[in-house]
């Protein structure tokens, strides 16, 4: 889903982000421009942001990312 039109920022670019160590906004907007512009993401990325960077998404993407 794209959470940031200005910049045609998705939801899964977000969260790659945070798992490559982005984990403020300000970093965000820096690496990505999220919330730089109008400002309408912010609020959804700070949330996709947050929700990435808790231990039960971190174990949970870890598990999916070893081979079967």
């Amino acid at each position: 889903m794209y959470v940031c039109l200005c910049h045609g920022v998705t939801d899964r670019e977000i969260r790659e982000a945070a798992e490559n160590g982005v984990s403020s906004m300000r970093q965000l907007g820096k690496e990505m421009g999220v919330g730089r512009q109008c400002g309408r993401c912010a609020s959804t990325a700070r949330e996709i942001l947050r929700e990435s960077s808790t231990p039960d998404y971190l174990s949970l993407a870890n598990l999916l990312a070893q081979p079967a």
